[in-house]
């Protein structure tokens, strides 16, 4: 395989190409192709002049333009999951779903596309009309990480096009033959050249040269909290918009009137999904004392049970981790909680040695002072604690820089109000771990980001306002 840039409507190959691993064997997909300073330049020239020729499209026909991409790459969901099974790690049933959720949010921003209303002011002065009108804040830069190589480029590629706005796409190179498929559907939909373009490249060079740029007017990244300030002050520069959407480090509060085992169970789904390689995964457990061993046995049951292997195997519930780096941080967040005073209950090593495979592990009585308990994992590793009182469990599920999303388990009213009322976080999610929709908003608070994708928010986010004030032909004003 082959992963070229797509600028201004021509698909290019470039003598600059780095190689693209299968993390499930380590041995080599293919390539893809990296940009230099020439073709950056001639992406931002693109990017100005579909942004001219976008806007100027009526919403609607943006919006049919954007469903038929949606009915293609629905038609491919089989097709493009099994390359993301292969770039990425994900099981094939995971990575398929994962095409299949990132349509239904393109699909909805493609229906949002109609509906940037502005409004029409009461007038405090006779013969003084004003209105609010809403228009594409311009060319976007979009930066997306590997572990949803499909949903996070569309999130964002559906946001900008709704809105009117072009968009340069940037991917991680760890993952690129994803958002070529995705790319592709787009350009056979009939989107014009120049609004959808995509590169691959030094992250460093890409992101310096387009946010540097006049012409691009937003930024959109999803990332790390230590990249996304670095991206964020750098837009502050030339005062532009940004949506960052970063690293989070989820507590789960389980009080002791839980199904533990029914409780168990969906906490395990979630928890090992993408190996633990979500920005929303929950990473914290904090279990009441009178529950505190049973769950962490159920739990621990329950992980016993996944599969691990080759995405690409059936009956495979957890694939490896994406690539050298996550394994050898997993083995190290590990080795300092049990160093720390952490009891392995299971798993903590590496599975093989062909691949990038680890053990579902679970470590109780982990101090406060591990690693684990303050910096995100990123991997399939879960610590527990226990708690006497529900202020001392949202204390320290409050403690940390991080509030993107927080979980509750229990089967009191009281407490659900509670503790989803004091819990500090973007989305706050009980008795289950879905944590958005297509039409609910997505994005954190405190250090775990700064603005919102999805919902109608996630429209608002590519549109500036204008206020209109006019006087009234054939009125007398004296």
């Amino acid at each position: 395989m082959q992963a070229p840039l797509f600028i201004a409507g021509q698909w290019i190959e470039t003598a600059q190409t780095a190689p693209v691993f299968n993390p499930a064997t380590g041995d080599t997909l293919g390539t893809v192709s990296r940009a230099d300073i020439d073709h950056l330049d001639q992406c931002l020239s693109a990017a100005r002049q579909g942004f001219e020729v976008w806007r100027r499209t009526p919403a609607h026909e943006r919006g049919q333009i954007m469903s038929k991409a949606c009915a293609i790459i629905r038609e491919r969901a089989t097709e493009i999951g099994t390359i993301l099974s292969q770039e990425q790690g994900k099981p094939v049933p995971e990575a398929t779903g994962e095409v299949r959720t990132s349509v239904d949010n393109l699909e909805w921003m493609a229906e949002e596309a109609s509906r940037a209303y502005g409004r029409v002011l009461v007038p405090r002065t006779p013969g003084i009309e004003q209105t609010v009108r809403k228009y594409p804040i311009g060319p976007v830069a979009a930066f997306t990480p590997w572990n949803f190589p499909a949903l996070t480029p569309l999130r964002k590629i559906g946001g900008a096009l709704a809105a009117g706005c072009s968009i340069v796409l940037k991917p991680s190179e760890e993952t690129p033959f994803t958002a070529v498929e995705l790319v592709k559907a787009f350009a056979e939909a009939g989107v014009p050249d120049g609004v959808l373009n995509l590169v691959f490249g030094d992250s460093r060079l890409i992101s310096g040269r387009l946010i540097d740029s006049p012409i691009i007017r937003k930024i959109t990244f999803t990332g790390s909290t230590a990249v996304g300030k670095i991206l964020q002050a750098r837009a502050a520069e030339g005062v532009k918009r940004a949506t960052m959407e970063l690293g989070g480090h989820a507590p789960v509060i389980v009080c002791d009137d839980v199904d533990v085992a029914s409780a168990a169970k969906l906490a395990v789904k979630s928890k090992f999904r993408n190996a633990g390689q979500v920005c929303t995964s929950p990473t914290r457990f904090f279990v009441q004392k009178g529950v505190y061993e049973d769950f962490i046995d159920a739990f621990v049951n329950e992980t016993k049970r996944l599969k691990i292997g080759n995405g690409q195997q059936e009956g495979v519930d957890m694939g490896p981790l994406a690539n050298e780096r996550q394994l050898k941080s997993v083995e190290g967040f590990v080795n300092d909680a049990v160093k720390s005073g952490a009891r392995l209950v299971t798993g903590g090593g590496r599975v093989g040695n062909r691949g990038y495979y680890f053990e579902p592990t679970v470590l109780a009585d982990v101090p406060d002072t591990a690693r684990i308990m303050f910096e995100e994992p990123f991997g399939p590793v879960v610590p527990f604690q226990p708690f006497d009182t529900l202020d001392g469990a949202l204390e320290k599920a409050n403690a940390l820089p991080f509030a993107l999303a927080g979980y509750v388990m229990t089967k009191s009213l009281s407490r659900s109000a509670h503790l989803s009322e004091e819990m500090v976080a973007g989305m706050v999610v009980v008795n289950h771990f879905t944590v958005s929709t297509p039409s609910s908003p997505f994005g954190g608070m405190k250090e775990s980001g700064d603005g919102l994708e999805g919902g109608i928010e996630g429209l608002d986010a590519y549109l500036v306002s204008k206020t209109v004030t006019s006087r009234i032909a054939g009125k007398d004003l004296d």
